[in-house]
């Protein structure tokens, strides 16, 4: 099942607009304005991660994340305007995840959530563009539903430009990504690689040349 974010805000426009991200990301979301309204939420939908303001109105964020860290080890990621060294050692102390402080780019939170998912063993999917869905786990990737057909280093390729869209790795990154000891010599194989996933891809691939310095995949 797709993962499930809880995020406590109470701000309602800025809850939007990360809701929309991480739905766009191909994540499921919660909205809560108020922390009496996200312990609620925790306990009845159990998210796989809470993104949790500090300053919330009739109960803190720091009340919630005490609650939920009684109930469970659900990951958490603060946002915060300002925070200080001793409140980050006091975040971490009580099972802080990771921080993000406002102002925040939105795209950079969404790839900050889908770690901490990773790390927590939550997200077994990759979301790409067009539909594209990868399974990590089961190594399956699909469009729309319909499998490709991938060899393995065609799909740890994959892997890897989808888990981070936009940035820009050179061919002997990605050939140290599928595991290639002969990197120095071979570089130049990834470009057979990368035509291969092009075309098995089709016309919205998403994987673009940066001359002299590599690839990078576009989520969009």
């Amino acid at each position: 099942m797709t993962p499930l974010v809880l995020i406590v805000e109470d701000e309602p426009d800025i809850a939007r607009l990360l809701g929309k991200y991480l739905e766009h990301a191909g994540l499921r979301v919660s909205l809560a304005h108020d922390g009496l309204t996200g312990l609620d939420r925790y306990d009845d939908e159990k998210p796989a991660l809470v993104l949790l303001d500090l300053m919330l109105p009739g109960l803190s964020g720091w009340e919630v994340l005490r609650s939920i860290r009684l109930l469970g080890t659900t990951p958490v990621i603060v946002l915060t305007a300002q925070v200080s060294p001793e409140d980050r050692v006091r975040g971490f102390e009580l099972g802080v995840d990771d921080y993000v402080t406002k102002p925040f780019n939105p795209k950079e939170l969404v790839l900050r959530v889908q770690a901490v998912l990773r790390r927590s063993g939550v997200a077994e999917e990759l979301h790409g563009r067009a539909g594209l869905t990868l399974n990590t786990r089961a190594r399956r990737a699909a469009r729309q539903g319909q499998v490709l057909e991938l060899r393995p280093t065609e799909f740890a390729l994959l892997a890897k430009f989808v888990d981070a869209p936009d940035r820009v790795f050179s061919r002997a990154e990605l050939l140290s990504a599928v595991g290639d000891e002969h990197r120095d010599t071979l570089e130049r194989t990834v470009d057979v690689h990368i035509r291969n996933l092009r075309q098995k891809l089709g016309t919205d691939h998403g994987i673009e040349t940066v001359f002299g310095l590599g690839y990078r995949y576009a989520r969009d």
